[in-house]
């Protein structure tokens, strides 16, 4: 069975190419193999969006065009959680070894990055660490 996927442009690239790999690691397919959960990483000053989808030890990203701001509302787009702050911020999260609760937890206060559905967002923070 080979899919036909759809190149994925700015932001949703970037972060396809970061998770995507966790579709080899046998430790990833474990400790998510009951998880269904859509989280969307919104760099809100690029184009693009990011639909992080985890399905039961799989893992896959699609793209949602940024604009108007009506792809993004939750209904439209069927997200469980929601991360949203700057392409520069992402980028810092990303390419970090290991991203730290604390400061994350900094960011929000400060307004630098926005969070819906923590519980599914805190997801991240698994996945970023494997």
């Amino acid at each position: 069975m080979v899919e036909e996927k759809k190149k994925l442009r700015g932001f949703a690239g970037i972060v396809s190419k970061q998770v995507e790999p966790l579709n080899e690691m046998e430790e990833f397919k474990q400790k998510f193999k009951d998880t269904e959960v859509k989280v969307l990483l919104n760099a809100k000053d690029g184009k693009w969006a990011a639909l992080l989808i985890i399905d039961k030890g799989k893992i896959y990203v699609e793209g949602i065009k940024n604009q108007p701001k009506e792809n993004l509302k939750k209904k439209n787009a069927g997200w469980d959680g929601l991360l949203q702050t700057t392409t520069p911020m992402f980028m810092e999260l990303l390419g970090s070894d290991s991203v730290s609760m604390g400061k994350v937890i900094r960011k929000i206060f400060i307004g630098k990055i926005k969070i819906r559905g923590i519980k599914h967002v805190l997801v991240l923070l698994e996945l970023f660490n494997l």
